[in-house]
């Protein structure tokens, strides 16, 4: 692609006063309130949390606001939970392009939880060692509005409880045990997947990877592991109804107590403060303190409505399903409204595949001061004549075009081949 070609590519500069200008005439309905509790027992202080309520697309303007919390559940040391703490939410939003709307920024999200996943995942291998075990499940949800997005690897887990008492899972449980899927794409990438041998031949124990043992299939960190325990996360995105709902977002000391109901249902009513810690009682007292528990309430409330309505129990029924389901491509106005009404949770997006390539769509972002392409990842530029295309290599599908974007840079391509089962990864240790 010539100089000219490039330039010719680079969108207009958009001053600030007219992307604020956007998003005060975007504000079409009063955004809800967002209240939340925190609780947690450590067993063996390798859980950390995150919560940033006040978060802005566009600094200093209030209206673009929009909320962050996650929990980082961290296994063999807290490095790793502790460096995707303070590391995930900044390449997350690195990898949003500036000067997006509200849509596009919405639209943009899940492909930048990805791109922010894998590139936490990199950076932490940069900068430690090759004796460096330790790894962190994450759920990461974002809040902007009545839309919710979840990014999740490993077990911690995330769900909805809307009104009416239907209780939906935003996250997939990442453990090979349970994950026939997961353990087909392990074994097929060169891991083995098998239960602890003790003396004398027998298995115990969960099923686990090897090497490492890890019981996982995705988390950040665990380099001793090897690259097939990947970094890409799950991802889903709804819309709330303007009847709002409550989030209950634990690490798995939680879920090995109560299931996804008990929890839902253990603090119905309650406000999120003290949500959380009876969610936190409960699944001592069914279990005992076996691991670290941790457990984060979040109540998205209409404004007209500052407390969370007190909901009956209800058990699942036929009609449940018709509550929680993809929106309609021909849908009118009229028909979303009167849906809204009763409490109907849209999905806008849910993909979970962990190939690198399917989850970064297809344009290739460019510097709009330097005319240079970035890495879809890591976000670095690049001449054009320097990316490698995700869909370059023997490897591509047929209806992928091996030189066209989105590009990666040539350590973010070694990520992506050692992922997959190509070449084994060896990053650059920053001394």
């Amino acid at each position: 692609m010539s100089q000219t070609e490039v330039s010719m590519m680079k969108p207009p500069l958009v001053p600030l006063a007219t992307l604020i200008g956007r998003e005060l005439r975007g504000e079409k309905v009063e955004k809800p309130f967002v209240k939340y509790g925190q609780a947690a027992l450590a067993k063996k202080g390798e859980d950390y949390f995150l919560i940033k309520p006040d978060c802005q697309r566009i600094p200093g303007n209030a209206s673009t606001s929009f909320s962050v919390f996650a929990i980082f559940d961290g296994h063999n040391g807290i490095s790793a939970a502790i460096f995707a703490k303070e590391n995930l939410l900044t390449n997350v939003l690195s990898a949003i392009p500036q000067g997006a709307s509200r849509d596009e920024w919405l639209q943009a999200l899940p492909r930048a939880l990805v791109a922010g996943f894998v590139k936490t995942d990199i950076e932490f291998q940069q900068k430690g060692t090759y004796c460096e075990t330790s790894g962190t499940t994450v759920t990461f949800v974002v809040i902007d509005g009545w839309t919710v997005t979840v990014a999740s690897v490993g077990d911690s887990r995330c769900i909805l409880d809307t009104q009416g008492g239907v209780v939906s899972l935003l996250t997939v449980d990442h453990r090979l045990e349970e994950n026939v899927e997961e353990r087909e794409r392990v074994t097929a990438s060169g891991g083995e997947v098998g239960r602890l041998n003790v003396f004398g031949g027998n298995e115990v124990g969960p099923l686990r990877c090897w090497p490492g043992g890890l019981c996982l299939s995705r988390s950040i960190g665990d380099t001793d592991v090897g690259e097939f325990i990947v970094p890409v996360p799950h991802v889903k995105q709804v819309k709330l109804s303007n009847a709002g709902g409550r989030l209950v977002i634990a690490s798995d000391g939680i879920w090995d107590a109560l299931s996804s109901d008990m929890a839902a249902q253990s603090c119905r009513g309650l406000p999120a403060e003290l949500a959380a810690k009876l969610v936190v009682k409960e699944a001592l007292r069914s279990r005992g303190l076996k691991d670290d528990t941790t457990c984060l309430v979040v109540d998205i409330i209409p404004s007209d409505h500052p407390a969370p309505p007190i909901t009956p129990r209800k058990k699942h029924n036929m009609l449940s399903s018709l509550l929680f389901g993809k929106k309609a491509l021909n849908s009118t106005n009229k028909a979303s409204n009167k849906l809204s009404a009763v409490g109907v949770v849209e999905e806008l997006f849910e993909e979970g595949s962990a190939v690198l390539a399917e989850r970064l769509g297809k344009e290739f972002p460019l510097n709009t001061s330097s005319g240079l392409f970035k890495c879809a990842v890591c976000q670095v530029d690049q001449p054009a004549g320097d990316g490698l295309s995700v869909n370059s290599g023997p490897f591509f599908s047929p209806a992928s075009k091996p030189w066209e974007g989105p590009f990666l840079c040539t350590n973010c391509r070694r990520k992506k081949d050692a992922m997959e089962g190509k070449r084994p990864s060896c990053p650059t240790v920053a001394t």
